[in-house]
């Protein structure tokens, strides 16, 4: 079983879908449900055990950074640390490796901040991290059904194996799984990473290549909030689980 203590937080983006909701804020910083996006992210992290998450800052970059140093200031956790991309937008997978040094040897959570969804009986972050194992995976990703997810209309990502091993979908093929936007990635995954600017998308083809890509496929309904109409989905799924 894999302990992971360490997260890497993907806060930075321009949240350009979410306008004009986004004009003067970050897109963490939308309110879902009551709480931020972010809050939801950082929440589920500290539930799963995590003790140090590593938050990149760029577009708003002073205004997300204020709202969590005042939450870290009120005692929640997890402790976060700032990688600070205001000069240079990095995309998730400059920016992961500009985060290396704080994230450590070890495997770690990576999760988009605004990725949400409701859990079903068994934790998913816990269960993602009890499944990886560093000697045969590069990345395990958090993988939610497209068909019943909310907010999501495209075509897919994934295929799964019944090994757990991803396969990207064939062009021009609808397939069942889409990325959630949470995963457990080795140091290993970044060995001979470009330099700047380059989406993690690039690693995990590399990685599945080498049969070194799996995935789980999630517990519970995985959420879309791309857009200010799937903040209302997203809340009335949040409501009906409740009742």
């Amino acid at each position: 079983m894999t302990v992971i203590r360490n997260a890497m937080v993907f806060a930075a983006g321009l949240g350009t879908r979410m306008r004009p909701l986004t004009d003067h804020r970050p897109k963490p910083m939308v309110e879902v449900n009551g709480r931020t996006l972010i809050d939801h992210v950082l929440d589920r992290l500290a539930s799963a055990g995590v003790e140090k998450a590593v938050v990149n800052l760029h577009y708003h970059a002073d205004l997300l950074e204020q709202h969590l140093l005042r939450r870290q200031r009120a005692g929640a956790g997890p402790r976060l640390v700032f990688s600070d991309e205001r000069d240079l937008l990095l995309d998730t997978g400059g920016g992961a490796v500009k985060a290396l040094p704080e994230l450590g040897e070890a495997p770690f959570f990576s999760i988009n901040s605004d990725t949400i969804w409701i859990e079903g009986i068994r934790p998913n972050l816990p269960a993602l991290a009890a499944g990886f194992d560093p000697d045969t995976m590069d990345a395990r990703l958090l993988l939610a059904a497209g068909a019943t997810s909310i907010g999501y209309d495209g075509a897919g990502d994934f295929l799964l194996d019944r090994d757990g091993r991803l396969t990207f979908r064939p062009e021009r093929y609808v397939v069942p799984f889409v990325f959630a936007g949470a995963a457990v990635l080795s140091p290993r995954l970044f060995e001979g990473a470009p330099k700047g600017a380059f989406s993690l998308v690039k690693l995990f083809a590399r990685a599945a290549d080498a049969g070194r890509l799996f995935g789980q496929r999630m517990e519970g309904v995985w959420m879309h909030v791309g857009t200010p109409e799937a903040i209302l989905e997203a809340e009335e799924a949040i409501r009906r689980s409740k009742d």
